[in-house]
């Protein structure tokens, strides 16, 4: 079963990305390196709830 999960960046708190992600293999919050906007470099964005 796949989830929509949102990603907020971990310095600034803006949320810029949205993904799909299996709940079933994953049983921690998704963590990956992307670029923010706001911040104008690449940092760790968090799934939010």
């Amino acid at each position: 079963m796949r989830k929509k999960a949102i990603l907020a960046c971990s310095v600034c708190g803006s949320r810029n990305y949205s993904t799909m992600s299996n709940k079933q293999n994953q049983a921690e919050r998704l963590e990956l390196k992307k670029f923010c906007k706001t911040c104008g470099m690449q940092t760790i964005h968090r799934e939010t709830k």
